[in-house]
């Protein structure tokens, strides 16, 4: 039999860990003196620790590692571990291409972040304007009319809201715009107010502070990040209008979300 002391020299643990596996009930002395508290180990017990040991190196929980030694399906656990290590690996490289930009970049301006927008159900609206500030008169007009239709909806906390340009090129008018608002359920519908469901989305975020005049700038850069980090365009660019015209005097202070639908290039 060996001491503690003994046995975390062999097993290369320290007595700290071999009391708290002890604890969780992983690794359990074979015998305890009941006068002194002395705990004691057979060396048939160093593979068990090293076990112990080697699945701790791999990020197992306790919990999966006690469902191990109850006999658990071994591949399945390591399965759904080896996503949670590609998932943390993606986010790695996100963080480190963020970094990289950052150096390089000489006026940061604008800060990229990379969010994952829940499954949201929306109401819309897809109209025709003559030019993009007409689209800041018709939101309050879709909102009114939808909740006539469907007075016992509500918009979801936090608001979402933001609109998509449709056309396929850049137009100064009859641009082609959805107009989208999150809400808790799908309600009854008219010729100008629909729902949709709306997937999980990952996107790329900056904010524009400042006239809408002056919102190309942002599209380019998130743009050119996207292309030289390895992401591909997967759906429509949402603007989500933070502040403005109808809660700022001054043009400086309004601020418009940019949210560019990503995924990774393969």
């Amino acid at each position: 039999m060996l001491k503690i002391g003994e046995f975390s020299k062999l097993a290369h643990l320290t007595i700290k860990a071999l009391r708290f596996y002890e604890k969780e009930g992983l690794l359990m002395p074979k015998s305890i003196d009941e006068w002194s508290g002395y705990r004691f180990y057979e060396t048939s017990q160093l593979e068990d620790a090293a076990k112990i040991k080697a699945y701790r190196q791999l990020g197992l929980s306790m919990k999966e590692i006690k469902a191990l030694q109850n006999g658990a399906n071994a591949k399945q656990i390591f399965a759904t571990k080896a996503e949670e290590l590609k998932k943390q690996r993606e986010d790695i490289d996100v963080r480190l291409s963020i970094i990289k930009h950052i150096l390089e970049v000489d006026d940061m301006k604008y800060q990229v972040t990379v969010k994952e927008i829940p499954s949201v159900i929306v109401y819309y609206t897809e109209v025709k304007v003559q030019a993009f500030s007409d689209m800041m008169q018709l939101i309050p007009e879709f909102g009114e009319e939808c909740m006539e239709l469907n007075p016992e909806i509500k918009c979801v906390e936090p608001a979402y809201e933001f609109c998509e340009y449709l056309d396929e090129e850049h137009k100064d008018s009859d641009i082609l715009i959805r107009h989208n608002e999150a809400v808790d359920r799908i309600g009854k519908e008219s010729d100008r107010i629909k729902f949709r469901e709306i997937s999980a989305t990952k996107v790329l975020s900056i904010f524009h502070k400042g006239s809408y005049d002056e919102i190309g700038e942002a599209y380019a850069f998130i743009m050119k990040y996207a292309e030289e980090n390895g992401y591909k365009v997967a759906g429509h660019v949402r603007e989500c209008y933070i502040d403005g015209i109808w809660n700022k005097e001054s043009v400086e202070d309004w601020l418009t979300e940019i949210q560019l639908p990503i995924e990774r290039n393969e």
